[in-house]
């Protein structure tokens, strides 16, 4: 099986220094906990902005400052968010997507999270798929449900998604797919034969679920934007869960990829200026 692509997703939407003090927010807490990451055997990076105040945004000026910040520590592939939290139209959504980022999430279906929706209509998803692929930007397909992902496949036929797909099976987010063994096996049972897939696990599942993506050819996400803690009442760090999911790699005798390995497994375009 090929080697394992480790993502990190930091900062997320949600989480706040009250909830965990390890939380990077700043441009400069962000890059330097990628780094530390990085050489924890990270290749990916999931990116979320914050303004100054902490709250989430959707200005690319403040995505641009985190991707230089980070370009000047490594060379970790630079993954944004289009996630629907921190703006509502795609024009919003889709801003930071003018910097040419090697990846950019794309969620392909609505769903319920604990008490909101998580918005995506089809034509916000036509559009974000669109301008990625006008800019040369590999999309990570985020599924919470099966539904999203037949629509992928919907995208894909219409030739508005190209394959090789890379494909993020969501698990654990209230009003979603539940976190359970039963769910992933038969989300991987359902993805298209021509896809790379990885797993995010949010909350209690995460351990057993990152192990069943290192086992079974996957690849995994983890970090601060879908856990905490991993003992009720002690914060963890992104370092401290990158150094889990790599300690089970070892135990399971899978080799980390690079970030230039991981960019021949997700077919990434090499002879371009994205970020």
């Amino acid at each position: 099986m090929d080697k394992l692509i480790i993502t990190v997703a930091p900062t997320g939407n949600v989480p706040t220094k009250e909830i965990n003090p390890h939380l990077p927010i700043t441009p400069d807490e962000i890059a330097e906990d990628i780094y530390c990451c990085y050489q924890a055997g990270a290749a990916v990076a999931h990116l979320h902005a914050r303004n100054q105040a902490g709250e989430p945004t959707a200005d690319p000026l403040v995505f641009a400052e985190v991707a230089k910040r980070i370009r000047e520590k490594c060379d970790i592939i630079i993954q944004f968010s289009t996630g629907a939290r921190a703006g509502k139209t795609a024009e919003e959504r889709g801003a930071c997507l003018e910097l040419a980022p090697e990846m950019a999430s794309l969620t392909t279906g609505s769903s319920n999270f604990s008490n909101m929706v998580n918005y995506n209509p089809p034509e916000l998803i036509k559009e974000l798929a669109q301008k990625m692929k006008q800019k040369g930007i590999k999309p990570e397909v985020e599924i919470f449900d099966l539904s999203a992902l037949e629509y992928a496949k919907y995208l894909v036929k219409k030739e508005m998604l190209k394959t090789p797909l890379h494909i993020n099976l969501v698990l654990g987010v209230p009003g979603s797919a539940g976190g359970s063994v039963r769910n992933l096996f038969f989300l991987i049972e359902s993805l298209p034969t021509d896809c790379t897939w990885s797993v995010t696990s949010i909350g209690r599942s995460h351990r057993q679920l990152s192990a069943l993506g290192v086992v079974l050819g996957g690849h995994v996400r983890t970090g601060l934007e879908d856990l905490n803690e991993l003992e009720a009442g002690k914060p963890v760090s992104n370092l401290q869960l990158v150094q889990r999911v790599a300690a089970l790699a070892e135990a399971y005798g899978r080799e980390i990829a690079t970030p230039a390995e991981a960019r021949v497994i997700l077919d990434l375009t090499t002879e371009t200026d994205n970020l």
